[in-house]
């Protein structure tokens, strides 16, 4: 029987990322065989060895779901709020345990992935991989070219300078005084695409992520979801 780390059997069971499921070792919240581990160079063995998360068993399932969710506004991106906010996991009820891949705050909506697999977790947001991300963003004024040209170089969004980005016009209406601009990006610093607006003086009035690795949320009504197929799995892949 094979020995396989402790944060890697929890990410392989949905708990959480193999990052995330680290930091619940040391937090002192598993349990392997009734006792309380908090070292990450912990082993076990699936077949013969019970795992505990908050006294709760864990079990790695057999079936890998992946699953694109249209987020509506006003849904937080974590498996547990401590705030009892609505959770995207509210949206989605299947039996297998998901966790979210990466993160879109309260306030933006869009393209979400959830699974159940943990290396797949791994992969997508380990920072060195370079997966796109497509963003639709209305902003309060008209954004002028070299706005769009500074964002297109990369802006400092408080201590660290975005790499290139792809950005074009979608809209921009004198009138009411909003341009809507498309960005596409590679990296996932928190609210990054908020502050890139905020870092050229424009405040993002809305923001949609429409697309993750080309795969978009169009045909998809907010709040609602579907599997990913293998070959759309096997695309995201690709840029790890």
């Amino acid at each position: 029987m094979e020995e396989i780390r402790l944060q890697k059997y929890l990410a392989e069971a949905g708990i959480a990322s193999r990052r995330k499921a680290e930091e619940l070792i040391l937090q002192g919240k598993v349990q392997v065989n009734g006792k309380v581990i908090t070292e990450l160079g912990t082993k076990v063995v699936p077949e013969k060895d019970e795992i505990c998360y908050l006294g709760k068993p864990v079990k790695i399932e057999d079936r890998k779901v992946y699953i694109l969710l249209n987020k509506p506004i006003g849904y937080v991106t974590t498996v547990k709020d401590q705030f009892d906010r609505d959770s995207v996991l509210d949206l989605v009820k299947i039996k297998e345990r998901i966790v979210p891949v990466g993160r879109l705050d309260m306030y933006t909506s869009g393209a979400l992935i959830l699974t159940n697999d943990g290396d797949f977790v791994y992969k997508v947001t380990h920072p060195k991989h370079e997966i796109n991300k497509t963003y639709t963003v209305t902003l309060k004024g008209i954004v002028e070219k070299e706005n769009v040209e500074q964002l297109r170089q990369g802006v400092d969004i408080g201590g660290y300078v975005t790499k290139p980005a792809k950005v074009k016009y979608l809209k921009t209406d004198e009138e009411k005084q909003i341009t809507r601009l498309e960005i596409t990006i590679h990296e996932g610093k928190n609210r990054q695409v908020r502050k890139m607006c905020e870092s050229i003086g424009h405040k993002v009035l809305a923001l949609h992520r429409s697309a993750i690795a080309g795969i978009g949320v169009k045909d998809l009504e907010l709040g609602k979801w579907r599997y990913l197929s293998q070959k759309e799995v096997e695309n995201i892949l690709k840029f790890t």
